[in-house]
């Protein structure tokens, strides 16, 4: 590698680790009460809560004063992670939820209704990822495509009917991945049409966004996925955050025309590389880390942020 490369490389190692101690000072500023909309009556439900980011979200929210809803596919470990938080004086409850089966979402939607009449945050954050390292097979694409985006999208039209009425408006936060960055410096899709197709918000819809994933894995039971011109680095998770982030993109437009006191924001972001199970404890910021900006967008007093992609409390292009 020259030197000019190694020079950018350690430009770039400095910049990130000002941006990671601006934030570490960010998060010790509590709100203030004018900036404080919410109140332990406040319902945030986040999904794969029961361990890594999942968990630090609802940490974090729950320290923030809010009422939490860890939703874990195993019980028994949703139920550990639930009892470590509660002890520690915090507001937390705990219920089963997989996000690829239905019945377990309906079974949830009416147990939300009955024990609280509805939320007012969403964080989708249960995901999977089989690819560890430069590995990229796509054995598992099918488990990958269905749980990150097509679960994602299902608990999105569940709940939307759930989220309360405010003047502050609901919150919609899904924790997708820098890899699915349309104009991503790497990783990006290599037919023109299509990028142009998901990248315009006024073409944009969601049969396109299931043909694209749908399309993948077509090509994925044929073979044929490797000169499909998709993204090389970690294929079946980047083409699946790709799936989140256009969607989320297509949601903002959809939810923008509610009225006033009916608002709903929705926005995504990327947690970065954090020591967790998914990265088999080889990610380079901590879970706490991980999860900061998702909690920063769950409680963003400003509501007319909306459609957006974010890192480290950034916006950053799809």
């Amino acid at each position: 590698m020259d030197k000019k490369h190694m020079d950018k490389k350690e430009r770039a190692k400095e910049r990130r680790e000002k941006r990671r101690q601006e934030i570490s000072l960010l998060r010790t500023i509590p709100y203030s009460d004018h900036q404080r909309w919410w109140s332990k009556e406040t319902i945030a439900v986040v999904t794969g809560a029961n361990r890594g980011i999942g968990f630090e979200i609802a940490h974090q929210l729950a320290v923030h004063g809010l009422t939490v809803i860890v939703t874990s596919r195993d019980t028994g470990v949703g139920e550990e992670a639930t009892k470590v938080l509660q002890e520690g004086g915090l507001n937390v409850f705990c219920h089963q939820l997989d996000i690829v089966d239905p019945s377990s979402i309906n079974v949830f939607v009416e147990w939300v209704q009955q024990n609280y009449g509805g939320i007012d945050i969403l964080v989708n954050n249960a995901a999977v990822n089989f690819n560890l390292g430069t590995d990229n097979s796509v054995e598992f694409a099918e488990q990958v495509i269905g749980t990150n985006y097509f679960g994602t999208k299902s608990m999105i039209k569940a709940m939307i009917p759930l989220m309360r009425h405010s003047s502050h408006g609901a919150r919609i936060v899904n924790v997708s991945s820098r890899l699915g960055r349309l104009n991503g410096k790497k990783n990006r899709i290599g037919d023109a049409i299509l990028k142009q197709g998901l990248e315009d918000v006024e073409t944009l819809s969601e049969e396109l966004i299931d043909e694209t994933v749908n399309k993948f894995l077509e090509q994925v039971k044929d073979g044929s996925w490797t000169s499909g011109g998709w993204p090389e680095s970690h294929t079946d998770y980047s083409i699946s955050k790709l799936a989140v982030n256009a969607y989320t993109r297509l949601m903002a437009k959809m939810l923008s025309d509610r009225p006033e006191g009916e608002k709903i924001i929705i926005n995504c972001y990327c947690p970065g590389s954090a020591r967790t199970a998914m990265t088999n404890w080889a990610g380079q910021i901590s879970p706490e880390e991980g999860a900061d900006t998702g909690v920063w967008l769950a409680l963003l007093p400003d509501q007319l942020v909306t459609g957006n992609f974010f890192a480290e409390r950034r916006e950053l292009t799809f």
